[in-house]
């Protein structure tokens, strides 16, 4: 069985076209095949059909749909009715759209390797399985809502192709083709950069600028606008016959930039690897690379610093983009690569005076002379050592703001990338790149990558729960994809049933040294006692939108405007998400599971046990869960409904047992003879209460958030096998440390 939808909707089976009468047949069939094997809600069937003025016999009518296209499919397809929506389960059947996606990612990263003959095929064979407009006789409704997002893909990947067979010096092929896309796409500003390269390289300047002067004028007729860095960089180099723009030699097909023959013997590459199984991003790592690499190579004015901003919550992949994206544009840098990691171990923020020695002697200055110096010379020096230069700076895991200023290179042609959880306030000019989770679809192409897209597939119901569980986050994806990898004989079951036990969820998704856990706890760090105490009582209202006022009135609390500042530093530090606003204008925020889950995990504060905070990143009443082994079994809090029901947008079948509300104890499985008591020290930069442990036989008791006020027991799991001590880093004290 084969889906297509690239083109008009159609369906081929082992004897021919199957007939799919009806433009509702069609956009039902559509949404069901985009949905990539997740349950499609009626609602969203429903808005597909008939937009906003759906009829009284919509669920009738929606029924028949589903019972015609059962029949016209036949059994080597199932369309299964759950709960409140519809799966369509088709697991060899063929779809143009994934075939398309992978096809155009491969060919993408061909590109971005510089391996232009393998990315002009792949990007090819990925542009030839369309067949005309997408979606192209489905309703309004269902268009307007998919067939952006594909022909965005589509001119893409098309770009990627006219770049990659410029880069063989197929130039002079591609003028007629460029010059139609011009006139179809005016205001696409890289075709039009291409075709200027493409009649510059025939010798046709004057056409060349041409072309850009019209461009320019219609952006600002249309616009209102000046042309962007890509066109402006085109309209320099042709105007300056820069050598970036000649003829490649015949034969070679990863052509060296003319700044490399200048580029010192000893310039620093400092970037790690990029990951090989790097997954979706590909409109972010697209606008950076076209906007990192400097452009003002003629005598014009100069450009302004070019910096950006990665952010997101924990273990969404801030990291691996901007290392993917700094890859992407070495080449562009030939004067060296710099990159430092802001974080400690502890996660404390590293002194800037240590980065700069570290960068200093990548630029080939030992900076002995300003060992015990304040960080003004170190600073300076810096700035000398690389203003004039351009350079490419990764700063990773930015912690605290007084960190970054520092660290910014001299002069305006280098180009940075920050990446970090909070927004700096001080920092004029930084350009902000904010990511979201994976897409389902995404998830599981990471993790076939890492587990086996063959392993996958002969368990597609297990494969979902754990994208599901990892809730698009790469980092739980990545200790997930290891897990399995590491016990290739092990079924998808046998991770997808524990996952599904919410207790224990954020102990099961770690391996090594990824730890979702442990990169939450990293962003307690900078959140003073309010917050951490507010973040304590949120694992109560779900996974639904709430207002600060209705938060506020759930826990409790009598002062409403703290609550809702402490939710504000919450969302700050990407532990809460900003939602959308209700009908009276209030904010709605939305609490990630996998957050709530790590906001159970927070222990209060023993009765009579004093903390102290600085202010500044001191939990003050609330103390990290053990990070470091093997993790504790956290209750839910009562009140809070099933503690074992999926979270939101899981999306699992797998579900505990809801606990009672009556108080309990639970006890865990005595894996060792002896159980252990382990007593996290307070993170606060203040002196925490450390116990020793206890290895006699006594059972330690630990209290879980209790927001109904029934006192619960309930004794940390030793997962191990053998009895160990969780204790957090001796390190400086510094707050956020697990």
């Amino acid at each position: 069985m084969e889906f297509r939808l690239l083109g008009n909707v159609e369906v081929l089976g082992e004897r021919g076209a199957v007939p799919l009468p009806g433009a509702k047949v069609r956009t039902a069939l559509a949404a069901l095949v985009l949905a990539r094997g997740w349950p499609v809600p009626d609602s969203a069937l429903t808005s597909a059909l008939w937009g906003w003025h759906p009829p009284d016999t919509r669920t009738a009518q929606l029924y028949t749909y589903m019972s015609r296209l059962r029949r016209l499919l036949g059994p080597s397809v199932r369309l299964e009715r759950q709960q409140s929506g519809y799966l369509l389960h088709a697991q060899d059947a063929a779809v143009d759209v994934l075939e398309f996606e992978q096809l155009a990612a491969e060919g993408a990263r061909a590109l971005r390797q510089r391996q232009f003959e393998r990315a002009s095929r792949r990007l090819g064979q990925a542009l030839r399985l369309w067949r005309g407009t997408a979606l192209a006789d489905v309703t309004e409704h269902l268009a307007d809502a998919e067939r952006p997002r594909l022909e965005e893909a589509r001119a893409l990947a098309l770009e990627d192709r006219l770049e990659a067979d410029l880069s063989l010096g197929r130039h002079r092929e591609l003028i007629a083709e460029l010059t139609g896309l011009v006139h179809a796409f005016p205001l696409r500003e890289r075709l039009r950069a291409q075709l200027m390269t493409a009649l510059y390289r025939c010798d046709r300047q004057s056409d060349a600028l041409a072309v850009y002067h019209h461009g320019r004028q219609l952006l600002a007729d249309e616009l209102g606008v000046d042309p962007g860095p890509t066109l402006s960089a085109a309209y320099q180099t042709v105007l300056n016959n820069a050598p970036v723009l000649a003829v490649p030699p015949a034969g070679r097909t990863a052509p060296v930039p003319a700044a490399t023959a200048n580029a010192p013997a000893d310039a620093p590459a400092m970037l790690p690897p990029p990951a090989d199984d790097f997954t979706g991003r590909q409109r972010e790592l697209a606008e950076l690379a076209r906007l990192l690499p400097p452009w003002d190579e003629g005598e014009g004015t100069p450009q302004r610093p070019r910096r950006f901003l990665l952010t997101g919550m924990a273990g969404v992949g801030k990291s691996t983009l901007a290392v993917q994206a700094a890859h992407t544009v070495a080449a562009s840098f030939p004067e060296g690569q710099l990159y430092a990691d802001l974080r400690a171990p502890d996660g404390a923020p590293r002194d800037p005076r240590t980065v700069l020695s570290e960068l200093l002697r990548a630029l080939g200055d030992g900076a002995e002379d300003l060992a015990g110096a304040a960080l003004p010379a170190y600073v300076q020096r810096y700035r000398a050592r690389t203003a004039g230069k351009a350079l490419l700076v990764v700063l990773d895991n930015l912690v605290a703001e007084r960190q970054l200023e520092p660290l910014l290179p001299g002069g305006t042609g280098s180009a940075v990338v920050v990446t970090a959880r909070t927004h700096p306030a001080a920092v004029s000019g930084i350009r902000t790149v904010v990511l979201e989770p994976l897409r389902p679809g995404e998830s599981l192409t990471l993790l076939g990558a890492m587990a086996g897209a063959s392993r996958l597939a002969r368990e597609p119901e297990a494969a979902r729960d754990l994208v599901a569980f990892c809730e698009g986050l790469p980092l739980a994806l990545r200790a997930v994809g290891a897990r399995l990898a590491a016990r290739p004989r092990l079924p998808l079951s046998w991770l997808a049933d524990r996952l599904a036990e919410p207790d224990v969820r954020l102990g099961e998704l770690r391996y090594g040294e990824l730890s979702v856990a442990a990169s939450l706890a990293h962003s307690l760090h900078g959140l003073d006692d309010t917050a951490v105490a507010v973040l304590r009582s949120l694992p109560a209202l779900g996974g639904r939108p709430f207002t600060a006022a209705e938060a506020a009135g759930r826990a409790g609390s009598a002062d409403p405007v703290s609550f809702e500042q402490a939710l504000d530093r919450l969302a700050d530090a990407r532990l809460l998400d900003l939602s959308a606003i209700d009908d009276r204008g209030q904010p709605l925020y939305r609490c990630p599971g996998l957050v709530r889950l790590f906001a159970r995990s927070l222990e209060a504060p023993a009765t009579g046990q004093t903390q102290t905070g600085t202010g500044t990143g001191a939990l003050g009443q609330a103390q990290a869960p053990a990070l470091a082994g093997a993790p504790r079994q956290a209750q839910a809090p009562a009140g809070a409904g099933a503690p074992g029901q999926a979270l939101a947008g899981a999306g699992a079948p797998r579900q505990t047992q809801a606990l009672a509300e009556a108080p309990r104890q639970a006890q865990a499985p005595a894996l060792a003879e002896a159980p252990r008591q382990a007593q996290i020290p307070a993170l606060a930069g203040g002196p925490g209460h450390t116990q020793t442990p206890n290895l006699t036989g006594a059972p330690r008791q630990m209290q879980t958030p209790n927001l109904t006020g029934a006192p619960r027991q309930m004794q940390t799991p030793n997962l191990t096998g053998a009895p160990r001590q969780v204790q957090t880093p001796a390190g400086a004290g510094a707050p956020g440390a697990a």
